[in-house]
């Protein structure tokens, strides 16, 4: 009998289980939906980067080189993995706004009426965006190789390191769930957007760190965007310029934990949130 009531209680927690991501799935249908509708969402996200690579790769690109001892060509290398990177984080920008929007027309609540699981909107929502993240990553490594940026060490270390770009971007959605739950409106969500540009330029995404101020320096090598960006470059075979620090020297496995450290702080974060939303 107890083994009947164990093999019950496991089959409740599958059965609630796959509910949950059933219902996650429709909600993560519905917004790719809505941005197959809107793709100036996507142009928009691309935008920031897309003209990164043009600036940086072919105007300030000779003399970023020159600074850092390597010619355009390999500064171009260098800068793709960091260009890739930025677009995951700028992806925190277009959750929050979505998230904030959801919630000031009142879908939020309409959501919370359905016979649905409780965590199948936030839930929705993170899968939606990896989504679209794959698709902008797409975009900008085509742009890429049409600049002459290619991968180094075959297929399968080029295929880990877009894991770790969505990785990093799974972990940035539930920060901007997170702020979209938390902010009052899109206009506020707008301005809390201006806070990614340090987290984006204090890292190893445009020039290593040993070439910012010293001060600075130790921000740089421990933002979790430098992380992924240097263990890109190393599974890409981009490495004409070698970073430098102990995170350098173990940056895949700093590519794994820090979107891991991130999430268990703003999952469970965006989670309570959600919960008092209606009290």
């Amino acid at each position: 009998m107890r083994g009947q009531g164990s093999t019950g209680r496991v089959r409740a927690v599958c059965g609630r289980a796959g509910w949950a991501v059933a219902d996650a799935t429709v909600v993560a249908r519905r917004y790719l939906a809505h941005l197959v509708r809107k793709p100036d969402e996507i142009v928009g996200t691309l935008m920031i980067p897309v003209l990164a690579v043009l600036l940086f790769g072919f105007v300030f690109g000779e003399a970023m080189g020159a600074a850092m001892g390597v010619d355009g060509d390999d500064y171009r290398d260098f800068l793709m993995p960091g260009l890739f990177a930025l677009t995951m984080a700028f992806g925190i920008g277009n959750t929050t706004i979505a998230v904030v929007t959801d919630v000031g027309r009142g879908v939020v609540d309409r959501f919370r009426t359905l016979p649905m699981a409780p965590s199948a909107l936030l839930a929705g929502r993170g899968m939606a965006d990896v989504v679209a993240a794959l698709v902008d990553l797409a975009v900008l490594v085509g742009m890429g190789l049409l600049i002459g940026w290619r991968w180094h060490l075959g297929v399968g270390p080029a295929l880990a390191a877009l894991v770790l770009l969505l990785w990093l971007r799974a972990a940035f959605t539930w920060i901007g769930i997170y702020l979209g739950l938390v902010v009052r409106g899109p206009e506020a969500a707008m301005k809390l957007f201006a806070l990614v540009f340090p987290l984006a330029m204090v890292a190893e995404t445009f020039v290593p760190a040993r070439m910012v101020p010293v001060w600075v320096a130790p921000v740089a090598e421990w933002n979790p965007l430098s992380a992924t960006v240097l263990a890109c470059r190393e599974l890409f075979g981009n490495t004409t310029v070698v970073g430098e620090g102990w995170v350098a020297q173990n940056a895949v496995l700093m590519a794994v934990v820090w979107p891991l450290v991130l999430l268990v702080v703003f999952v469970p974060l965006s989670v309570a949130r959600y919960r008092r939303l209606s009290r």
